[in-house]
């Protein structure tokens, strides 16, 4: 916990520094607007002597003029200060999702173990809005403290007691706010994480919604979500409760603290020490200083919140990642030479395996699990706990992640769509022209899904693919793949939604299209199997049969159960 603490504090730094020059200017503006508020009253005051009590006219305009330059002046910097404080705090938060995002698609990965994906999207927007409204703060209490320091330098020219009053009695106030935000500040992270919880629920319960459907396990969700739901509630609530109480007892001693300079004000006045126009300006002096305290006990509560939000961050950013930095890359061209040695990780028990380059290659497993597994591995989502995966005899440790990714494609048989049109979904940012993608998706029979669309291939799909059907969004993700054009692409499952008769013209387009280049099929399809150079078993954690698939359905009765069933 201290070391997340002190992280947490490191982020709130970062987001302050990372405003700097906005943060100073919204500052010296407050500073001004606070000044000029305080010497509304003192010129008020001198209006009262200097005007009012002689009866001179001319005084009393000059000094009305006065007071209209002041408040054209801190009328000014009050708006130029709020509209670059705003700004601060938003370009703070935009800098924050930022970090975040990268941290997320880190290609290391690990940020999101443990998580999620709604949560992490909370906090990227609730967190990082909390720890942006810091950096907004920062120029309210840099104003709030130029207003107590004039106030305080205003009263001793009025009256040393006064004055010292008030630079005596401000640090006190100011370590009680400090103390008073220690239960906010904890019980607010408490409520991010119980609304980042239910907000990854929800987001959980939406994405699997049709299935939810089909099994009829609605109540059960709802139920699920009713319970998450109030425990956000319950700790809003405290949350809420405490933000009160600490507001609420800022409040009272910031009231306390204000009578008293009005006290002891009416008392030098009534002992002559003082004229009346000075206890006017001293009474509207300790009036101002509500407007300081009520700013402080803002910027308190907002770095309460902050700091919780600011650990919350912290943790993510400095999450481990789940593979090693490898800095090399690849000695060339990559030509697709697959080699796993003694594997170990999960369900796999010493996998040996070898692909030549451009063959391929069908990988039957029968444990769902150890297919699994065999992907993360390939991937390069984690590492093995032992053994090693190498491509062209290089350990894939060694290399860069991103070169990893470049080379190996995996390729998962859930792969979501994006909200966007068909084309875009299959070119994914690589820059291809349509023209170039038309193998792809004839390939993946994705044509046939563009030509019923309404809009062809620019037709754009709502979010996850939803408008298509299942077996539709499995194609355009195999184009998708398939239009990357990896040295070595690993496919899990591509067809599991599509007809026999779609499945076989799949298979043998993909044998084409791929020609030359390697890919693993991990699959259970006869009909993608059957046009495989070589198929190789994984049972029990380790490759027990291979060959060709129809010798394996005549010879291997275990693969005939796992292929045929």
């Amino acid at each position: 916990m201290p070391g997340e603490r002190g992280a947490g504090r490191a982020v709130l730094r970062a987001a302050v520094a990372g405003q700097r020059r906005r943060v100073v200017t919204a500052s010296l503006l407050g500073m001004g607007h606070q000044a000029c508020e305080v010497l509304v009253p003192v010129v008020i005051g001198l209006v009262i002597d200097e005007a009012v009590a002689t009866g001179d006219t001319a005084v009393l305009l000059r000094w009305l003029l006065v007071l209209g330059v002041l408040f054209l002046a801190l009328s000014t910097c009050y708006r130029t200060s709020a509209r670059i404080t705003d700004a601060a705090g938003e370009h703070a938060a935009h800098r924050l999702r930022g970090e975040l995002g990268a941290r997320v698609l880190d290609p290391r990965g690990g940020a999101d173990t443990g998580r999620l994906p709604g949560a992490l999207t909370a906090l990227a927007t609730g967190d990082a809005a909390r720890v942006g409204a810091v950096a907004a703060a920062v120029p309210y209490a840099a104003a709030a403290l130029a207003g107590l320091a004039v106030s305080a330098v205003a009263l001793l020219r009025i009256s040393v007691p006064l004055g010292l009053l008030i630079l005596l009695g401000v640090p006190p106030l100011l370590w009680a706010g400090h103390r008073i935000s220690r239960p906010l500040e904890r019980r607010s992270e408490v409520e991010q994480e119980r609304a980042a919880h239910a907000s990854g629920v929800a987001a959980d319960l939406v994405a699997g919604l049709r299935v939810l459907k089909g099994i009829g396990a609605e109540a059960a969700a709802v139920a699920r979500y009713r319970d998450t739901s109030r425990e956000s509630l319950a700790a809003a609530l405290r949350s809420a409760v405490s933000r009160a109480w600490h507001d609420g007892a800022i409040l009272v001693l910031t009231g306390l603290f204000i009578a008293a300079i009005g006290l002891v004000g009416a008392h030098l006045a009534m002992r002559g020490s003082i004229s009346v126009g000075e206890l006017v300006a001293a009474v509207g002096l300790a009036q101002f200083l509500l407007g300081p305290f009520q700013l402080l006990t803002y910027v308190s509560g907002e770095f309460a919140q902050g700091r919780a939000s600011a650990d919350r961050i912290a943790e993510v950013l400095s999450a481990p990642p789940a593979v090693g930095a490898g800095a090399a890359m690849p000695a060339g061209p990559v030509a697709g030479r697959l080699t796993l040695r003694g594997v170990v990780h999960g369900t796999l028990r010493g996998v040996d395996l070898d692909t030549a380059p451009g063959e391929l290659l069908g990988v039957v497993a029968r444990d769902p699990a150890a297919a699994a597994d065999l992907l993360r591995c390939l991937g390069r989502e984690l590492d093995p706990d032992a053994g090693e995966i190498s491509v062209d005899g290089q350990p894939l440790t060694a290399l860069d992640p991103d070169a990893v990714r470049r080379a190996v494609l995996v390729a998962h048989h859930d792969a979501d769509l994006f909200e966007s049109s068909l084309l875009d979904n299959v070119r994914a940012g690589t820059g291809r022209a349509d023209a170039a993608l038309g193998p792809a998706l004839e390939a993946a029979a994705a044509d046939d899904v563009a030509r019923t669309l309404p809009h062809g291939g620019a037709t754009l799909l709502t979010e996850r693919g939803r408008s298509l059907s299942g077996g539709q969004r499995q194609r355009v993700a195999l184009a998708r793949a398939l239009a990357a054009d990896p040295p070595v692409l690993v496919l899990h499952d591509p067809t599991t939604a599509v007809d026999a008769v779609t499945e076989a013209r799949i298979a043998s387009r993909l044998r084409e299209l791929r020609r030359g280049r390697t890919t693993l099929l991990v699959t259970t399809s006869p009909a993608l199997l059957a046009v495989t150079d070589r198929v190789v078993v994984l049972d029990g954690g380790t490759v027990t049969a291979e060959g060709g698939h129809r010798d394996l359905v005549a010879a291997d009765a275990g693969y005939r159960a796992a292929v045929l069933a």
